[in-house]
């Protein structure tokens, strides 16, 4: 879209998922930043009524703040994209592929990013035996929700006993599991908006591993920015992300988490299309690195909003 300050804004903020509060802090944020500079916006939290709200208050353009199922997967996409509501963030097709860590980590591969060994369980199709003999028991691996965000759902385990456990909390959020090698390292984050690549951010947390009670419960997780790397290999994290970015698809901003192992290596993780807007988010912290001030970041991807299914 233009700056026209007449076009009445949505933030969609909240909805259905377990990332529901995290959402409501991104979408005040954005609120507040988009009042400040002038727009006409309103906050809607998304429910099974978001249609009729939409309608009820003639929302012209829509700033995507939803974190999770139903408004990071596609979904609130092709709502929008029927009701020919331009919109911020990636398209249906792209939303949808890079929330499934799975499969957004088999087309990585593919385009030559370094990934951990991994396995694929699926709850509804398969028992436990299923990974006997492919497990190496002595290993440390992690356990994730395919289709979660914000760590929801993790766990970091050895042993069959502790594998066991993880898969069945695991898929209590989802029947799609990734079981992945853990890496032992530095864990990065790189951040773009359209052609824009910001600072990259290391996330040191002081405890254990960088889970949802790191995220959004503690203190006591430390963030350096720009992270403190090698020129080649910050350019090498750059190109990773900026490679991905335009293969899947994505538009608008997104964020990737690497792990960088003792040897130098960059391993990617996962890909995040609407990541955090909180002041104190990842995103936000990059582009204050780079001279760019909340405000400005929200306006920056307020002005990418379009309907992406129409090339007009």
């Amino acid at each position: 879209m233009s700056g026209d300050r007449s076009k009445k804004i949505g933030v969609l903020m909240g909805g259905l998922s377990r990332e529901r509060e995290v959402s409501l802090r991104s979408g005040q944020a954005v609120l507040e930043a988009l009042q400040r500079l002038g727009y006409a916006v309103v906050g809607i939290d998304v429910d099974a009524t978001v249609a009729k709200a939409l309608e009820r208050e003639k929302i012209e353009v829509a700033f995507l703040a939803l974190h999770g199922r139903y408004g990071e997967d596609g979904c609130i996409q092709g709502l929008l994209e029927i009701l020919s509501i331009p919109y911020t963030g990636s398209s249906v097709l792209a939303s949808s592929v890079a929330m499934d860590k799975y499969l957004t980590k088999e087309i990585a591969a593919r385009l030559g990013l370094a990934t951990a060994p991994d396995h694929f369980w699926d709850g509804h199709r398969d028992g436990f035996e299923a990974l006997q003999g492919k497990i190496d028991e002595s290993a440390t691996w992690v356990v994730k929700p395919s289709r979660e965000g914000s760590t929801i759902g993790m766990a970091k385990v050895q042993g069959r006993e502790q594998l066991e456990a993880a898969l069945r909390q695991a898929s209590q959020f989802d029947s799609q599991v990734l079981i992945e090698q853990f890496i032992a390292g530095r864990e990065v984050t790189v951040a773009i908006l359209g052609e824009e690549l910001f600072p990259i951010v290391e996330i040191a947390p002081k405890h254990g591993f960088f889970d949802f009670a790191a995220k959004y419960q503690s203190n006591e997780t430390e963030y350096h920015c720009p992270a403190d790397l090698p020129e080649a290999l910050a350019a090498r994290l750059r190109q990773d992300l900026r490679r991905l970015y335009q293969r899947l698809g994505c538009e608008g901003v997104a964020r990737a988490d690497f792990i960088i192992d003792a040897a130098g290596t960059p391993y990617f993780l996962e890909i995040n299309t609407l990541p955090g807007m909180t002041a104190t988010s990842l995103v936000p912290k990059a582009a204050k690195a780079a001279g760019v001030s909340f405000d400005q970041l929200v306006e920056k991807i307020l002005l990418t909003a379009r309907l992406k299914n129409r090339e007009d």
